[in-house]
């Protein structure tokens, strides 16, 4: 394990008092207190990571837990799928629902992300008074940073409540024992943008001193997302703001591409100069990344020397596998496919091939082996049921895809042709000339086969992806960005979500309301001043 690794993920687990009893490296006659009162306690700015890391850790649940935001991102779009298999899951029709856009308040409530999200909340609003109160006496300028990094770390957390609920309260008092009113999604918008403007111009220029905080590259980057997505948000596009805060975090030559795309997402990806912000996971002391679990057939357990046995659950949509230039090495790197062999004998143990004959309830039951697996977290041989690999929730690649779209929504699609091709350049090592793309195909529809999946395999499509608007570059973020909790977004952003089949999806009746999931029944029984959204 890695020491710097190792350290970062110790402080996510630390409670605020920790600080207080932290032993000197040098001293070793230290007197050990049973109690420390708030007023002998003097920190500094070492002291900081210890205050701040309880804000994060709700990150790590929020993320990969059950009913997370990767599930909420991923198992409702046109990427993972997660059939019923011989050994279950199909979970009352759970994951069914949510591919098909049937949830309703009863049968799938978001808890997770929603609790979760307010969990660092509340925390931040807390170390928030804390400071200012005079609670946590640190010094003036310490204060100021930290304040700015809680703030910003609080509207991520309120960020994924307006991408995924829209109308929520917005609390920022910790004393505040009132029942909260519900806020429009406009609000929690311009909310969100206010708290980073205002917070970026204190945050830290540090990168590595910063792995897993909020520092200002961090925040400019969720700024750019948040505009990127301004027109689902409010009706009004800001792609040039995009731009502005994109090119920001370029001209900063803090980040770059990692050579080697598998990197991004190893065991040791703590070290790539490509993430931004990462949510940090250990299998010892931050537990909580367990997708190989997920994803994984049972037997997989031989090809990776686990104790644990995987759960064999969720795995590739057949026909966005189909969508892949068979040259690109993310298609490679993205998903475990063909024959795994016993790491001790050699033999094979699985097959996995990309054909499902659906996903359930119409009695049609997925072979153990039926479908590509998640592979871009990759598994080390030895793995326990909690992966090492940290979650990188913003990267570099995503800063230059996210610029070349706003280029191409403003007509300038040979400038954002130019960006998408500097990423395709290490999935084509190998054919460099194919990792080039023009203006001209990016204007294009969608190489993806949208239409209805038979049992069979066929697919029922009467114009696939060729209709969609700059379909070719929404299959340039799916072969970048597959299976890393984003797909949701991405096809809301370009009208897929809303109007396409695959699989065993057909469009919801009322498709525009899928595009914001309830607010938890629980939350409206405790707080009768929330309002359902909208269809629910």
């Amino acid at each position: 394990m890695q020491k710097f690794k190792s350290s970062s993920i110790a402080l996510w687990g630390l409670v605020l008092s920790s600080m207080t009893l932290a032993p000197s490296c040098t001293d070793l006659h230290e007197q050990v207190y049973s109690e420390v009162l708030g007023n002998t306690v003097n920190p500094t700015e070492r002291d900081l990571p210890f205050i701040l890391a309880p804000t994060y850790a709700s990150f790590r649940s929020l993320m990969f837990g059950w009913q997370g935001y990767f599930d909420l991102q991923e198992e409702s779009a046109d990427h993972i799928i997660t059939p019923v298999r011989p050994n279950g899951w199909d979970d009352a029709g759970t994951y069914r629902r949510m591919h098909q856009h049937t949830w309703n308040t009863e049968q799938w409530q978001p808890y997770n992300t929603w609790n979760q999200a307010y969990a660092t909340i509340t925390k931040v609003n807390m170390v928030m008074m804390q400071i200012e109160d005079g609670t946590l006496p640190l010094p003036e300028a310490v204060g100021k940073n930290a304040l700015a990094e809680l703030r910003a770390t609080r509207a991520l957390a309120y960020y994924l409540l307006l991408d995924n609920h829209g109308n929520v309260p917005i609390v920022t008092d910790y004393r505040d024992a009132s029942l909260p009113t519900p806020k429009t999604r406009q609000e929690l918008y311009d909310f969100v943008v206010k708290e980073l403007t205002d917070a970026i111009p204190d945050l830290s220029t540090e990168v590595r001193s910063m792995y897993g905080r909020v520092n200002v590259w961090a925040a400019k980057t969720l700024l750019a997302k948040i505009y990127l997505n301004a027109q689902v948000y409010t009706g009004t596009a800001q792609w040039e703001k995009v731009i502005t805060e994109t090119d920001a975090i370029i001209q900063s030559n803090e980040y770059r591409l990692d050579d080697i795309y598998s990197a991004v997402f190893s065991h040791t990806n703590q070290s790539s100069p490509e993430i931004i912000f990462s949510v940090p996971y250990d299998e010892v002391y931050g537990q909580g990344n367990q997708i190989h679990m997920k994803t994984l057939d049972p037997l997989s357990r031989l090809v990776y020397g686990m104790a644990a046995g995987p759960w064999g659950g969720n795995c590739a949509v057949p026909q966005f596998i189909d969508s892949y230039d068979v040259d690109d090495s993310r298609l490679y790197d993205s998903w475990i496919q063909g024959p795994q062999l016993n790491a001790s004998t050699g033999a094979v143990v699985i097959n996995y091939v990309n054909s499902v004959p659906g996903i359930g309830g119409d009695g049609v039951i997925a072979p153990s082996n039926a479908g590509y697996r998640i592979g871009k977290y990759k598994v080390k041989q030895g793995a326990t049921s909690n992966l090492d690999n940290d979650f990188p929730m913003f990267r570099y690649a995503d800063v230059l895809m996210m610029k070349a779209e706003a280029l191409l929504r403003t007509g300038r699609a040979d400038e954002a042709a130019v960006l998408v091709s500097q990423v395709r350049a290490r999935a084509f090592k190998d054919n460099p000339q194919k990792a080039t793309v023009t203006g001209a195909q990016l204007l294009q529809g969608s190489n993806y086969n949208y239409g209805l999946q038979a049992v069979d395999g066929t697919v029922n499509a009467t114009n696939g992806g060729a209709d969609i608007q700059y379909g070719r570059f929404l299959d340039e973020l799916g072969w970048e960005f597959t299976a890393e909790a984003r797909r949701r977004q991405d096809i809301i952003r370009f009208g897929v979500f809303q109007t396409k089949s695959w699989f065993n999806h057909r469009p919801h009746a009322n498709a525009q309301s899928r595009t914001l999931f309830p607010i938890p029944n629980a939350e409206i029984t405790k707080n009768p001043n929330l309002k359902q959204n909208l269809g629910y």
